[in-house]
């Protein structure tokens, strides 16, 4: 069960995402999408993908185009940038980005969009 800490929500343990895989959880009202990539960065967006409306982020496949680190939508493909949410292909079907942390074997997502 998450787990509300300040502003802060325990999503799962660490070892509950996969090196370059995404889960999606519940963290306020939002769905959101945590990537591990390697063994110490996460990041959050949306899980929600705004072109199909369908909440299939978290099942993208995670990689890197040019300089970004990118989960491409499973359904059109397009490529949404995990440090600033922004698409690639057209920036209005950017995502909300959030805080991740991790503590004490715990990753922890802000309830506020960054």
């Amino acid at each position: 069960m998450d787990t509300l800490v300040s502003d802060w929500t325990a999503v799962c343990a660490v070892e509950d995402i996969l090196p370059y895989t995404g889960v999606c959880t519940r963290v306020d009202t939002h769905q959101v999408a945590i990537f591990r990539i390697g063994q110490n960065q996460f990041f959050a967006i949306d899980n929600v993908d705004p072109k199909a409306g369908a909440s299939v982020l978290s099942r993208g496949l995670v990689g890197n185009l040019g300089e970004h680190l990118v989960v491409a939508s499973p359904l059109y493909k397009h490529h949404i940038d995990l440090r600033s949410g922004v698409c690639l292909e057209s920036p209005v079907w950017s995502v909300r980005t959030y805080a991740v942390r991790v503590e004490d074997g715990r990753v922890l997502v802000s309830a506020a969009t960054t």
